[in-house]
């Protein structure tokens, strides 16, 4: 893998200096769609860059050294907001009926592409440092997701198998959204936690913000409790792992995924770190929430994270500590900017937001389509892909070893065509989906 590159070190750059924020009646734009493929390729490269010995300066340098992060973190919160806001009011238009919702997909995917990038370079203290006060920002996002995924609880995934029924090409792209939510949750809970790696320089009002104002060790425990990375499937445990759920063996039952040791991870810094210990108060509620992990502690727990012996002994003796009343100490609290100042700028004005992408942005040519969809397709070149993939392709209904990808989207794997079959009510929408650009691309090459 180490020779493999998705940019040149020079292009690299200058993706990265020309990184910046889009208002919200932009998104979808053919400037906006152009940045989000370069996010897509410094994406793949920041993977690259963790995995393998690449020359050149690393992503995440680059980010720091243009201050960057500040605008990938806007521009997640902006895409969050039109989700939010102005998807649903768009799609109750009665005149917007596109015959290619592919446009519309990329904006929905956009989300998901800059927190993945986050994810990866967050790792990186100097990045949590160089994003300044938009960390403030980042936390309340990261606290929404959370909380989201606490709430969904029951649901499972969110692509869990469903009542066979005909939708639009607009409740599919809807579907996908909710599709897409649950990981986008997940790496939000990661970019959590490498945040909270970076408490020793973070601001009061960032501290403040996790311990008293969203109270995130309490939220964090509701996580390990809930567990919404596991469920129970036909009396089979599966484990959200890889970005996929995958069937758990009996004798891996106990074992920690990534994602179980990213909260205890995070919980450990919240609780125990010398910045924030003082600052956390031990009242009666909290204290009762915390002391619901000490039945959680097991040999193989403290195996795999050694640490949590400190976190143990911490909550041995919160048990016979008396609880203590809240602190009553005047905090200058700093308010997240970013929510605040576009929901100011665009609040109340959804549906001209609306009105005004279904006339000029989503509303594209046959041309146009086409080539958006051919340089899609050169951003996800399937050599990179499979490089970025960490072990072979499994097949997507009985999950042995694949060596059959489905013709029609490049997207599945099956080890035989009874499996394709078996699965095909599962893929369909999703494999509809990217037809769509499959086709546009083959309409190109004929043009």
């Amino acid at each position: 893998m180490g020779d493999l590159k998705v940019l040149l070190p020079g292009e690299a750059e200058a993706l990265v200096q020309a990184l910046q924020s889009f208002p919200l009646w932009e998104m979808g734009s053919q400037g906006w769609c152009r940045q989000h493929e370069q996010v897509e390729k410094l994406n793949m490269q920041a993977i690259l860059d963790a995995t393998s010995s690449s020359q050149g300066e690393p992503i995440q340098e680059l980010l720091v050294t243009y201050s960057k992060i500040s605008t990938l973190i806007e521009e997640l919160i902006s895409v969050e907001m039109w989700k939010q806001k102005v998807l649903p009011v768009l799609c109750k238009i009665e005149d917007f009926k596109p015959s290619n919702t592919f446009p519309i997909y990329m904006v929905v995917h956009h989300e998901a592409s800059i927190i993945n990038l986050l994810e990866t370079v967050f790792f990186h203290k100097e990045v949590c440092d160089s994003a300044e006060d938009s960390v403030l920002d980042l936390i309340d996002y990261c606290h929404r997701k959370l909380t989201l995924l606490v709430g969904q609880h029951g649901s499972g995934d969110l692509s869990m198998p469903e009542v066979d029924v005909k939708l639009s090409p607009l409740q599919e792209v809807q579907k996908q959204a909710q599709t897409m939510e649950f990981e986008i949750c997940l790496k939000a809970l990661s970019v959590l936690r490498y945040i909270t790696d970076s408490v020793d320089s973070l601001s009061l009002s960032n501290l403040t913000r996790m311990l008293t104002t969203h109270n995130l060790p309490c939220l964090l425990v509701e996580l390990l409790e809930n567990n919404p990375w596991h469920r129970q499937e036909e009396g089979q445990l599966k484990k959200f792992e890889g970005g996929k759920w995958q069937t758990v063996n009996a004798s891996d039952y106990s074992k920690l995924t990534k994602l179980d040791g990213q909260v205890w991870i995070a919980l450990y810094n919240l609780l125990l770190s010398p910045e924030c210990q003082p600052k956390y108060d031990l009242t009666g509620f909290n204290k009762n929430q915390l002391l619901k992990l000490r039945p959680l502690f097991t040999d193989i727990l403290l195996d795999q994270i050694p640490n949590l012996m400190d976190l143990q002994r911490f909550l041995s003796h919160l048990e016979l500590t008396e609880p203590l009343p809240p602190k009553k100490d005047l905090v200058m609290e700093q308010i997240p900017e970013i929510w605040s100042r576009l929901e100011k700028k665009n609040g109340g004005k959804w549906l001209s937001i609306a009105k005004y992408q279904l006339k000029h942005v989503f509303t594209l040519s046959e041309q146009e389509l086409r080539l958006q969809a051919r340089r899609w397709a050169e951003t996800y070149k399937l050599d990179v892909m499979e490089a970025l993939s960490p072990e072979k392709p499994k097949c997507a209904s009985c999950k042995a070893e694949a060596s059959k990808r489905c013709s029609r989207c490049q997207n599945e794997w099956y080890c035989n065509r009874e499996c394709q079959v078996k699965h095909w009510q599962k893929h369909r929408r999703s494999c509809n989906l990217m037809a769509q650009m499959l086709d546009s691309m083959k309409e190109e090459v004929k043009a």
